[in-house]
């Protein structure tokens, strides 16, 4: 009779008490690493910002665009450096991540991005488009980006928008190329002819 009694007291045995100071001091701790880790972030960020602080005012939609060519909604994703798909730039609001319209006209590309600077990349700065799969901070599947390359300040600009609807993508490389070799071309003569009638 004995052993059965024995074993009934080993069962009632109480929880073990929870450590409620250690489990508050863990959850202080870890929220403490991870608002030092933001600020970090933050501080990179203005940093970079100051760095880029030459780039110059961005370009505000003239008062008569000109006729539509192709219009598309989507997203903003970034700007980096041309060829350069890591190095993101935050100067003057192109670092914000925004939904965004855009309207190219024969005068250039009109970027409207509510919540956000809207900006114009006039045609004579423009300088091609591709398809792509990334820039900082946003990958997606092969040809999921449209990547304006474009130039403001003297530095080439890479600028990667995503339609909502991803078969535009093509006609928008198509006629931003054309409209870049288009203003290329017609500078290139104009130059040469002011220097030949030097």
């Amino acid at each position: 009779m004995t052993p059965p009694l024995i074993h009934l007291a080993e069962a009632q045995k109480s929880a073990p008490v929870t450590d409620w100071a250690a489990r508050i001091g863990w959850v202080v701790g870890l929220l403490v690493f991870v608002v030092f880790v933001y600020w970090l972030m933050r501080q990179g960020w203005k940093w970079r910002g100051t760095l880029q602080g030459d780039l110059p005012e961005l370009p505000a939609t003239p008062e008569n665009p000109g006729t539509p060519l192709l219009t598309m909604s989507g997203r903003y994703h970034g700007s980096t450096t041309a060829g350069q798909w890591l190095d993101r730039i935050v100067a003057r609001g192109l670092g914000t991540r925004s939904r965004a319209e855009l309207t190219l006209t024969d005068q250039g590309l009109d970027v409207v991005r509510p919540g956000a600077a809207d900006f114009f990349v006039p045609a004579a700065a423009l300088r091609g488009a591709r398809l792509d799969k990334g820039i900082a901070g946003k990958v997606l599947t092969e040809g999921g980006l449209l990547i304006v390359t474009w130039e403001h300040g003297g530095r080439q600009i890479d600028s990667g928008f995503r339609s909502d609807r991803a078969d535009e993508h093509p006609a928008w490389v198509e006629a931003l190329n054309e409209l870049s070799t288009t203003e290329h071309h017609t500078s290139t003569t104009e130059h040469t002819e002011t220097e030949g009638a030097r």
